[in-house]
This record gives structure tokens, C-alpha cells and sequence, in this order.
């Protein structure tokens, strides 16, 4: 088993001691990624929305930095401060998916970094 890093200037750097994806043999495991500005590294403006769309952005860059796309996004886990917010991570979800339909969680938490309102983390399988 070979593991290697994935690095992209094209998401944010991590903000802490961690990788924002490993690439083990066919399988790469995406680091939970909040609405960061991969530019300034500050969060973007406090819209739900256009969190989660920086969120998924930033998702998408790091599959490409390790050689797949969303289409190869197999699990997704993603963190909402408010469960009320559902229909909305969902209306930004679809756009970057389309029909494919990964399996999926969504759950409500106190808190996420930097006072982020969303967070997602995937595994994608590279073909």
C-alpha cells in the first residue's frame, strides 16, 4: 500500500496537522473542508449558501489535484450548525453532482472551525 499526499493551491491550505487529501492506491480520502477562500484563507461572507458552494469548489479542486472528478466521489459526510439548512446544502449539492448520488450523511453540529456554518469531507474511488 502506497499513500501519497495531495496538495493544491487551488483549495485552502489545511489549518492544521493535516493533509487536505491522501491518495491510497485506487482510493483518495478528502479532508473535511470548510468555506475558505483558497486566495485569502479567510471564510467567505456568512451566506449559507456561498459557503457551501466554497465548500464544494474547494472539494472539487482537491479531486482534480488527485486525478479524479466528482462523478468518482463514492461517500460524503457533511456538517451543518443548522439542520435547517438542509434544502439549501442540497439545492448547492445537486449543481456539483447532478445525478450521480453518492452515499451521504448530514448531520447538525455545535460548532465547525473558523465559525464556518458548513463542512464536507468525501472519499472518491479513481479508476
Amino acid at each position: 500500500m502506497s499513500c501519497q499526499v495531495i496538495q493544491t493551491d487551488q483549495a485552502p491550505a489545511a489549518i492544521g496537522p493535516y493533509s487536505q487529501a491522501i491518495k491510497v492506491d485506487n482510493w483518495l480520502f478528502v479532508s473535511g473542508q470548510i468555506g475558505l477562500n483558497p486566495k485569502t484563507g479567510e471564510l467567505v461572507g456568512g451566506d449559507f449558501k456561498e459557503q457551501a458552494k466554497q465548500v464544494l469548489e474547494n472539494i472539487k479542486n482537491i479531486l482534480i489535484a488527485g486525478g479524479c472528478g466528482m462523478a468518482d466521489v463514492i461517500s460524503a459526510e457533511v456538517f451543518l450548525t443548522d439542520i435547517g439548512q438542509f434544502t439549501a446544502f442540497n439545492e448547492v449539492y445537486q449543481q456539483y453532482f447532478g445525478d450521480h448520488k453518492p452515499t451521504r450523511a448530514v448531520v447538525e453540529v455545535k460548532g465547525l472551525p473558523r465559525g464556518a456554518c458548513v463542512e464536507m469531507k468525501c472519499m472518491a474511488h479513481l479508476h
